[in-house]
């Protein structure tokens, strides 16, 4: 199992920045691909970005140019990060961090409890 915690989340205004932060605990020798997701009001939850073990790193059409994944390990831990620039009101959202663990053939997916993004114009 893995345990997801994020942080980071706010209110900022139009250009502004955030980081968002997750940390993963449990069985993260386990851990291959991570990926931030995020829910807008009313949407359905949607890819933001993916990172895998090799650092291949792939981003949504909408996330590309200013937004940045990355992640790296400390004290049994595994750390996701998203930066976030040129924040638009359109980028309101509860921001999820999940991480897929295949097990005996299924994935079972792991997800935090989101932190809330609000970008004011």
């Amino acid at each position: 199992q893995v345990q997801l915690v994020e942080s980071g989340g706010g209110l900022v205004h139009a250009g502004g920045s955030l980081r968002l932060s997750c940390a993963a605990s449990g069985s993260i020798a386990s851990i291959d691909s991570m990926a931030w997701y995020r829910q807008a009001p009313g949407k359905q939850r949607e890819l933001v970005a993916v990172i895998t073990k090799n650092m291949y790193i792939n981003y949504k059409e909408y996330a590309r140019g200013r937004f940045t994944i990355s992640r790296d390990n400390a004290n049994n831990t595994v750390y996701l990060y998203l930066q976030m620039a040129s924040l638009k009101p359109e980028d309101t959202a509860v921001y999820y961090c999940n991480v897929p663990l295949v097990r005996q053939g299924t994935v079972m997916n792991y997800w935090g409890q989101g932190t809330l993004v609000t970008v004011s114009s």
